[in-house]
């Protein structure tokens, strides 16, 4: 056997555990069941904290009610041109003493019911 063969074999082998550790555990990025709202959740980094907040909000609608929502403030720039023009127009929420802005309260509530 040539040295570079067993390289390319030792490469591929590497490459195929390090494939299988990203899709198949948690272990490089979080991995969530499928929801009909994955496209608006994905403006999320960090899923289960969203959840948490989320659970705190106290007047929030269905969640086929709120993805609606979402989709046509997130649909331009994003969750951070959403933010930025929910701060400009005033609207915030107060979430158990902390004030953020409505769409982020809005994607925590439905990170909350799925």
């Amino acid at each position: 056997m040539k040295r570079r063969t067993l390289i390319a074999g030792v490469t591929a082998a590497g490459a195929a555990v390090a494939a299988g550790l990203y899709r198949f555990t948690d272990l490089f990025v979080k991995h969530y069941p499928p929801t009909p709202y994955d496209d608006v959740l994905a403006a999320l980094v960090d899923r289960e904290e969203a959840a948490r907040l989320g659970a705190l909000v106290s007047d929030a609608a269905a969640p086929d009610v709120l993805a609606a929502r979402l989709r046509t403030a997130l649909k331009p720039n994003g969750l951070a041109g959403a933010v930025g023009s929910d701060i400009a127009a005033g609207r915030l929420t107060e979430v158990e003493g902390w004030v953020v802005p409505q769409s982020v309260a809005l994607l925590s509530a439905l990170a909350a019911k799925v």
